[in-house]
């Protein structure tokens, strides 16, 4: 049963989301993120307790303010890491499910499966973010190792929950061959996968980590062009790997 009156912290909304999930959708950015992604684009949403705090009645009732644009799209959760909070999500998760909207959650799976399979189990669809194959760069990367990731779409696996994988490729990080291959040759024994997104390394978030006094450690990375993004994606397609 849902409690409409569970609390949740929220960064901000997209109302016409055409990039996180099939179809036009209403995109959900929750606040809060126990990763510290050096690409992140969002910092602002690493701290819990900023945002907006609202309700889940008050967030549904937003949500179907817009009913007719996302009515063949859907409601996207994102973050920030939605997993962090599971009762608010599973909440708008439930209630979007009893409105005939279709669900997605954006995640990179770091939370332990004990905490996030309630919102998994209630998911339409998991947008799976997975930072780097090889424990160690991950940590690199975000600071934490990839364990539950990759527990988590073991899980998505076992209970048949398709998936969405999202990985961003980063000069001198995951943009190497070895890395690409490893990932590919990994993916390739999961089912439950109806896509692959190999998204570019950009800079547009760099200026929220001035604005926010953190130093950016790939001030001097430079972007992916178009050309290495596409090398990138020939190789997933050689495998079969659908993109």
């Amino acid at each position: 049963m849902i409690d409409l009156e569970t609390r949740g912290w929220v960064h901000s909304i997209e109302s016409f989301g055409t990039l996180d999930g099939p179809g036009i959708r209403y995109v959900l950015f929750l606040q809060g993120c126990a990763l510290r992604c050096l690409y992140c684009h969002n910092p602002d949403t690493w701290d819990m307790n900023s945002g907006t705090c609202t309700t889940v009645r008050e967030t549904l009732a937003n949500i179907l303010s817009y009913r007719t644009f996302i009515k063949k799209g859907g409601v996207t959760l994102s973050g920030g890491e939605p997993l962090l909070q599971p009762d608010f999500v599973c909440g708008i998760l439930e209630g979007c499910h009893a409105q005939g909207l279709h669900t997605a959650i954006d995640t990179s799976g770091a939370i332990p499966l004990a905490r996030a399979k309630p919102v998994l189990d209630r998911a339409d669809l998991i947008l799976l973010d997975i930072k780097a194959l090889d424990a160690a760069l991950c940590v690199r990367l975000t600071g934490q190792n990839n364990r539950e990731t990759l527990a988590t779409l073991d899980y998505c696996e076992a209970m048949k929950i398709p998936v969405w994988i999202r990985h961003v490729v980063v000069p001198g990080y995951t943009y190497e061959t070895h890395q690409l291959t490893q990932l590919a040759d990994y993916l390739t024994r999961f089912s439950v996968i109806q896509k692959i997104e190999l998204l570019p390394f950009h800079k547009m978030g760099e200026y929220k980590w001035k604005k926010l006094a953190c130093a950016y450690a790939l001030e001097h990375v430079p972007a992916l062009s178009d050309v290495e993004i596409e090398t990138a994606r020939a190789l997933f397609r050689s495998r079969g790997l659908p993109l």
